[in-house]
């Protein structure tokens, strides 16, 4: 038996699986396609322990998206921290201000007119107009795409080269009615049984469906890829003057935009941490290093790399020059200004030792 050949039964028993085992998510509390549309995006590349406690205090922020559209940028950055990918909050920004000035405030239930709208590719496309319209339309996650990967038995890497007979096996099988439900549910057995190692099979609803669970396969699929993470060391320096932090703002870059950060940068091949924080403050700020004092280390993970800051107290010969992005804040105020997570730390370092003074 194959799920094609029964479709109907296969939707049928995903569904009373999921209304009996789903967990409790605050936003599937709501039919506020706002709300929704929201959820969807932060839940992309983040998990949701992650997101549940973000998404609480962004609708407080932003309760719908008027309030979204009228706000500042730097506060959206700031709300959107520590979820990375700040791309995602840029568009979701964008996208408010274009919906109030083209949609009346409202999220369009066309998938033309969603497509159009930053940020909106086809799984939040799907996700959107599925969750928050009931519209009949399939998606592919990385869930979604390992447990129909599973059931259709197609053996290799999950990427991109399977979702072809995916979307096939997603239109046999997605339901007239329910679609927000089914889809949701596609990827809540993936989250919770089907997983990506130790599969749960005796707990899954469609495991009579299931090709590679016949055949005994299914922790052969998909094959993982082997993750290859690059080290990066770079320095970071601390400058007061009066009481004040100097910081920046990266601009015109992909990787973090519009985020605040220390002086700083990687330490070339052949340096010093020391050698490269008197080059980086010369070409970063146009002026000399004065002293050097170490003051931490401070690791931290991005999804492809691993990032090793040496901290340095510093003090210059001379006070850079005012310049476009660039502010001297009291320490009690850098918690203000949206940083990389790795300047996070620091900071939290930096408060933390007034602590302990």
């Amino acid at each position: 038996m194959t799920v094609i050949q029964t479709p109907k039964a296969f939707s049928k028993k995903l569904l009373t699986w999921f209304r009996h085992s789903a967990r409790d998510l605050p936003w599937r509390h709501t039919q506020d396609p706002y709300k929704i549309w929201v959820s969807e995006v932060m839940l992309q590349q983040t998990t949701v322990s992650a997101v549940i406690p973000k998404y609480q205090v962004w609708i407080k922020k932003f309760p719908d998206v008027q309030t979204l559209a009228r706000a500042r940028a730097q506060t959206v950055l700031k709300q959107w921290q520590g979820l990375g990918y700040y791309h995602r909050a840029r568009n979701l920004h964008t996208s408010a201000r274009v919906i109030c000035k083209n949609f009346k405030g409202k999220l369009p239930a066309d998938p033309d007119a969603l497509r159009r709208l930053p940020g909106f590719g086809p799984y939040t496309v799907g996700a959107v107009l599925s969750i928050a319209f009931g519209i009949r339309a399939p998606i592919i996650d990385a869930n979604i795409r390992r447990v129909s990967m599973r059931i259709l038995n197609l053996k290799g890497a999950a990427d991109s080269r399977h979702d072809q007979a995916i979307l096939e096996f997603l239109e046999s099988v997605l339901p007239p009615h329910s679609a927000g439900d089914f889809n949701q549910a596609l990827m809540e057995l993936g989250a919770l049984v089907c997983r990506h190692k130790n599969p749960l099979c005796l707990q899954c609803p469609v495991r009579t469906f299931c090709e590679s669970h016949a055949h005994g396969c299914q922790e052969l699929i998909p094959v993982s890829p082997k993750r290859r993470i690059k080290n990066i060391s770079a320095v970071v320096a601390v400058i007061g003057h009066r009481g004040r932090f100097l910081i920046q703002q990266r601009r015109n870059t992909k990787l973090l935009e519009g985020l605040w950060e220390f002086p700083g940068g990687k330490i070339e091949t052949g340096e010093t941490p020391l050698t490269a924080l008197k080059r980086e403050i010369v070409e970063e700020l146009g002026v000399e290093l004065r002293s050097a004092r170490k003051l931490m280390t401070v690791d931290h993970f991005y999804t492809e790399f691993h990032v090793t800051l040496s901290v340095w107290w510093c003090t210059l010969k001379e006070i850079p020059e005012k310049g476009t992005g660039r502010k001297w804040v009291r320490k009690r105020e850098l918690v203000k200004y949206p940083m990389p997570s790795g300047s996070v730390k620091i900071v939290d370092g930096l408060l933390r030792q007034d602590r302990t003074e």
